[in-house]
């Protein structure tokens, strides 16, 4: 009898991870697996990985999470990074008690030396699905970005959104314009808004654009401070001398400060319009004692274009997202003037395009099956179709995974699970709504701020579940 050696090397360690893999999932490790593996085995960081696999470091920690837990159920105990080797030890140890160069036994799992292919395999392993198909080569894979964050301006996956972009377009060439773009989290509306700061640098126009979630919180203490830095950080992006001081009067306060900063000083300074981005403007909300005397402000500047050729230079964009919502006075509000831009779900065309370019040749029936699915929001169309692609799963069993890990969609479930336990009538609403597989009616004001999120829509005046996705998440999480 052989005994085991003091420690695994890589390639045995791999053989032996392998192995446990398929006896879980009937799958192998995938490339991207395989190196997740090795470099952690080697204690590379997530950092370095990234670095050589040319993948993101989220997506990477994503993939790392579910081997480790698989790995968890194979050895029953817990793996992780830190543990993986340990872990791999120990089970080596007490389950390889009889090596040979022939054959081990692992939990009661026959495996043999293949000497050709100088692996572990399973001897009678259980049948692979004949509609499994070999992942996607880490090179080809690469080339599609992990869905976080908004559509880099160069990059193929946006989806074009007609007639919005060339309305928002129009808009922005017409004096002292505003443009309001609003939609439920992670629909899309940053992608746009970088597209639309772009068509205004192409004609010319200055461009600053403000995420408001960037800004500090001690910012938004007072008026007055934000007021300030609103007039400080505009002065910066345009390169231009601050002069704060020269045009701040505690006298007239900060509004009178701020537009007299804006009308006599930095829009006489251009000699081209200003194209003003205000993305994440809902932070704002959270802020009563100032949104409503900051978003006046915004208003009567846009009303001042009217007769005002200095402030006819001036263009703003406002995006936010519909899920937070507090009432503001109509007379006073941005909200209820200039353009209003509301970005809708993918249409079929819209998905089949983007399934094209992960490099998938659906069917009108497919397409249908994964609007179902995801009612056709970006995001989770974009996330569907990356796994999709990389797995190599056909739809309808990548689908049946989906819908009882839902991991691919956590964070996103899992935001709105936050904003709901917020609001205990909601949930109620929502629990009403899941007794039954037939649209209801609701309270008005519980299915305003249900549609808002995204979460329901409207059929023939009742609310009915926007996607299946969300239907089967809250039916086991609320």
């Amino acid at each position: 009898m052989l005994q085991p050696p003091a420690s695994l090397d890589i390639e045995t360690a791999l053989q032996i991870g392998d192995t446990l893999v398929f006896s879980q999932t009937r799958q192998h490790l995938t490339t991207l697996q395989t190196q997740i593996f090795q470099a952690t085995w080697l204690d590379q960081t997530y950092e370095e990985m990234a670095i050589n696999c040319h993948c993101s470091e989220p997506h990477l920690k994503r993939v790392g999470a579910n081997l480790w837990q698989v790995l968890s159920q194979a050895v029953e105990e817990e793996v992780n990074k830190k543990t993986l080797r340990a872990s791999l030890e120990r089970y080596y140890h007490a389950h390889q008690v009889n090596l040979t160069p022939d054959a081990v036994a692992i939990s009661g799992k026959s495996l043999t030396a293949d000497p050709d292919l100088g692996a572990l395999i399973l001897l009678n392993p259980p049948p692979i699905a004949a509609s499994a198909i070999p992942p996607l080569e880490v090179e080809t894979f690469c080339n599609l970005p992990f869905p976080e964050g908004p559509v880099e301006l160069r990059s193929p996956l946006y989806i074009d959104l007609p007639p919005i972009e060339a309305k928002c377009y129009r808009e922005l060439l017409r004096p002292g314009s505003l443009i309001r773009i609003k939609a439920p989290h992670q629909m899309g509306k940053t992608s746009l808004l970088i597209r639309l700061l772009h068509h205004a640098q192409t004609q010319g126009y200055r461009t600053v654009a403000l995420n408001l979630q960037l800004v500090d919180r001690k910012t938004f203490e007072d008026l007055d401070s934000l007021l300030q830095w609103f007039c400080a950080i505009v002065t910066h992006k345009l390169q231009l001398t601050p002069k704060l001081e020269t045009y701040w009067s505690d006298i007239f306060g900060s509004k009178t400060s701020c537009k007299d900063y804006f009308e006599n000083y930095l829009l006489p300074q251009l000699t081209q319009p200003l194209v003003i981005a205000f993305d994440e403007v809902d932070v704002i909300f959270k802020h009563a004692e100032i949104s409503e005397q900051f978003f006046a402000l915004l208003r009567a500047w846009h009303e001042e274009a009217k007769n005002s050729e200095i402030w006819q230079k001036l263009r703003l964009v406002l995006v936010h997202s519909t899920e937070i919502y507090i009432p503001l006075n109509i007379n006073h509000s941005p909200f209820n003037v200039g353009l209003p831009i509301e970005l809708p779900e993918f249409n079929a065309e819209q998905v089949t395009s983007l399934a094209a370019k992960h490099g998938l040749d659906w069917t009108l029936n497919q397409v249908q099956q994964l609007i179902r699915f995801t009612g056709g929001h970006p995001y989770l169309v974009r996330v569907a179709l990356y796994h999709i692609a990389f797995h190599r799963f056909p739809l309808s069993q990548w689908i049946s995974l989906a819908t009882t890990e839902i991991e691919p969609f956590s964070n996103h479930l899992r935001k709105h699970l936050l904003v709901l336990e917020q609001q205990p009538e909601l949930i109620m609403a929502l629990k009403s709504l899941l007794m039954t597989l037939n649209p209801m009616r609701l309270k008005s004001t519980d299915l305003f701020k249900l549609t808002r999120m995204g979460l329901l829509r409207l059929q023939d005046n009742q609310a009915t579940f926007s996607c299946d996705l969300y239907r089967q998440y809250f039916s086991t999480h609320l």
